[in-house]
């Protein structure tokens, strides 16, 4: 769920040339992907902004020195295959557990995983310990940079004096492991999990099981309250 933005396809056809593990040269490179040396120098300098892939300096003899390419621990991770279909295998294998207990201790177990991922990426932000409605707001641009639609809005406290903000998750940020029988399993780890991210419970509200327009995710009460 997190590291870096979406890859653009030809940049990931790039990272594909680097999976065998031994560094290229623009050179190489080129005469891999078929493409002008320009093309190539281009796509480099985009995987290098994103970290997706390093490069060493190489020195012959007094001659300028050139670089090669390799793939950086992400960029591994991006570069591999799809693990689409092994997360809706080991998803439907938690769902199937007969013991509710343990399938429940995975499912927050989980949840609580990716929510200090979150977190600890918040922090890398200018205002990590901010209010609640910042909060929101720096997780919702990390959802949406991983292709998530997660907008903040606002409802009112319990005594109707304060706006409280709300995280609105427009579509299932996992659609294909969401069970068509309305199990509410993915419910409660998106809820568990936002809540780790954000350091402040928070609760599922709306959803789009029910008819919803949008799950939303809501405090019951202002940080001032609590």
């Amino acid at each position: 769920m997190l590291g870096p933005s979406s890859v653009r396809s030809v940049d990931r056809e790039l990272l594909l040339c680097l999976r065998s593990g031994e560094p290229k040269t623009i050179g190489e490179l080129t005469e891999m992907l078929g493409v002008t040396a320009t093309a190539v120098r281009q796509r480099v300098e985009r995987l290098l902004e994103t970290g997706l892939i390093d490069r060493e300096k190489v020195v012959a003899g007094r001659g300028r020195p050139t670089f090669r390419y390799l793939l950086t621990v992400a960029g591994y991770r991006r570069a591999g295959a799809d693990t689409t279909e092994l997360a809706e295998a080991m998803w439907q294998e938690i769902l199937n557990l007969p013991d509710g207990e343990v399938r429940e201790g995975l499912v927050s177990a989980i949840a609580k995983r990716m929510g200090r991922q979150y977190a600890m990426a918040m922090k890398t932000g200018e205002t990590p310990d901010g209010p609640l409605a910042m909060r929101m707001q720096q997780l919702s641009a990390m959802l949406q940079r991983r292709e998530i639609p997660a907008v903040v809005s606002s409802s009112h406290s319990r005594s109707g004096e304060a706006d409280l903000p709300v995280l609105d998750i427009e579509a299932c940020p996992y659609p294909s492991l969401t069970d068509a029988s309305g199990d509410r399993t993915m419910c409660r780890l998106e809820e568990k999990m936002l809540s780790e991210a954000l350091g402040k419970q928070v609760h599922l509200s709306s959803c789009r099981l029910d008819g919803d327009a949008c799950c939303q995710f809501s405090s019951n009460e202002s940080e001032s309250e609590t």
